[in-house]
């Protein structure tokens, strides 16, 4: 795996001179089911918010609203299990899934924030855990929308500039992630087709209208060719139906592979963050 030659949470303890847990049982937690006592009581040195960011947007006729906050919460999963192996506490936040989606808010259902309320949650959210002596904040990010993507970045910056608290945003648009993921989506055309349609099949298959995928005939515009183009809606992207890429050729198989790969690149952040 591309993975397996990363430094061991050992060689990252030795850098910085931390202490090592030795019989500790490790186990991901979710914040929100917590007690404020459990939280204080935190290992500051070992637990690793993460946070699943998705939308509220059309995902053609077959496919939840939710579609992308389900992908980024299997990539926490993912995730957690591989940084549990490292010694690391998992800490799951609730997910962040009101956002800009203004390539999808001609459809009903989408609701989409203004990009500066995003940037702001983002900000507080991280000014939050750093006064709580947080060390690391893992961005798990599956909402592509270049608008959502610019509010992440800016927040990143802000928090990298102001706080102490080191960012791991694995961004799987950029030139150095992409070419891990699947043809369809190295394609562009990978919005409620086989890519997300995938994920979601190997998570929540009750949420699939698997009777309305079989019958879509595949899409092949690509979204990243339109956005290059200047297109600033699924309309004019080529999308009536708010779906991109084969939407019947989704497989449960293929989305664990998927997300594997994504909580993998997670993963790799979150050491790389703590490593520097």
């Amino acid at each position: 795996m591309p993975g397996s030659s990363l430094p061991q949470i050992e060689d990252v303890a030795k850098k910085e001179s931390l202490p090592l847990l030795d019989s500790l049982a490790m186990t991901t937690l979710c914040l929100a089911e917590m007690t404020w006592t459990e939280v204080r009581d935190l290992d500051r040195s070992r637990a690793i918010p993460l946070l699943p960011i998705g939308a509220v947007e059309a995902h053609g006729p077959h496919l939840p609203l939710s579609t992308d906050g389900i992908i980024a919460r299997g990539m926490v999963d993912q995730a957690a299990r591989r940084l549990e192996k490292r010694g690391l506490i998992p800490l799951i936040l609730p997910g962040l899934d009101y956002t800009a989606a203004p390539f999808a808010d001609r459809f009903a259902g989408t609701l989409s924030l203004r990009p500066e309320t995003v940037t702001a949650m983002l900000v507080d959210i991280g000014n939050a855990l750093a006064a709580q002596s947080f060390r690391v904040l893992g961005l798990a990010n599956a909402h592509l929308d270049p608008t959502h993507l610019g509010s992440l970045y800016r927040a990143v910056k802000t928090l990298r500039g102001d706080t102490a608290l080191a960012v791991a945003f694995p961004d799987v648009t950029r030139k150095e992630l992409a070419p891990r993921l699947t043809e369809e989506f190295k394609s562009g055309a990978c919005h409620a087709g086989c890519y997300e349609g995938s994920m979601v099949l190997a998570t929540r298959p009750d949420l699939v209208r698997q009777e309305v995928s079989a019958g879509l005939a595949p899409n092949p515009s690509s979204l990243s060719v339109a956005i290059r183009m200047g297109k600033e809606s699924f309309e004019q992207a080529g999308g009536p139906q708010a779906y991109f890429g084969d939407p019947s050729a989704a497989t449960a198989d293929e989305g664990q592979e998927t997300l594997a790969i994504l909580g993998e690149m997670l993963e790799e952040a979150v050491v790389a963050a703590l490593a520097s």
